[in-house]
């Protein structure tokens, strides 16, 4: 799950957030407030459609709002398309997407302001609790968060004008890593790699990807709209 930035909350500790839920689906929505106050959590609004949802985030600006992707009127979109406008309003808006199905497209689009601080899961990932308020902490904290069956997906979209093309094995699985949003000490510890080694490979993908150094930009977030295919 990528990050924006170099590396933030890497290994914090969770913190009670200020929460906005976006769910037209009563029983979820409910669902989703209960779970996130019994940890610890306060959630300032709970609507139910995309024009709520904006008004809430730009009333509360929390610190994460959990969307859900189809809403009415049209159960399509509306979640995802209300998220968006609200963080053009409020830019760099943390938030979390929940979907019923792998759409990598959502993601893509959630990644492309540059800003970061986006989640994109699927709704059984909610199920695995700890998992699911993890990813909520660390968007909250600026991290981009994709669903591992998210990445699966888009490691299976293999093409011969693939721009990842001169990665090498080892930094396609490092930067897939990134895309599941885990930090460069979590990174290291699953590919038994030294800090530095990580590092190293981390930056020979921005260069093989052609993000040189630049503060105005997220190299971390571009990196995965590379490997979106974005």
């Amino acid at each position: 799950m990528p990050l924006t930035g170099e590396d933030p909350g890497g290994g914090a500790a969770r913190r009670p957030l200020r929460i906005v839920v976006a769910d037209d689906a009563v029983l979820l929505r409910e669902g989703l407030v209960r779970l996130l106050v019994e940890d610890g959590h306060q959630v300032v609004a709970a609507v139910g459609d995309g024009p709520a949802l904006v008004a809430a985030v730009l009333t509360h600006r929390p610190d994460v709002s959990v969307v859900d992707v189809r809403m009415l009127p049209t159960q399509r979109d509306e979640g995802l398309r209300a998220a968006i406008a609200a963080r053009a309003q409020l830019p760099g808006a943390p938030v979390l997407i929940l979907s019923q199905y792998v759409e990598p497209a959502y993601a893509a689009e959630l990644l492309a302001d540059g800003s970061g601080a986006v989640g994109y899961l699927l709704k059984d990932r909610v199920a695995e609790v700890e998992e699911f308020l993890d990813a909520l902490d660390r968007v909250s904290r600026g991290a981009t968060v994709l669903d591992p069956q998210v990445v699966a997906r888009l490691l299976d979209r293999r093409r011969r004008d693939d721009p990842l093309g001169a990665l090498t094995a080892r930094e396609r699985q490092l930067l897939g890593l990134m895309a599941q949003g885990h930090s460069n000490t979590a990174i290291a510890r699953r590919l038994v790699l030294s800090a530095s080694g990580v590092e190293k490979h981390i930056g020979n993908v921005f260069a093989k990807l052609g993000l040189p150094p630049d503060e105005a930009q997220h190299r971390r977030v571009l990196a995965v709209l590379a490997y979106l295919g974005g």
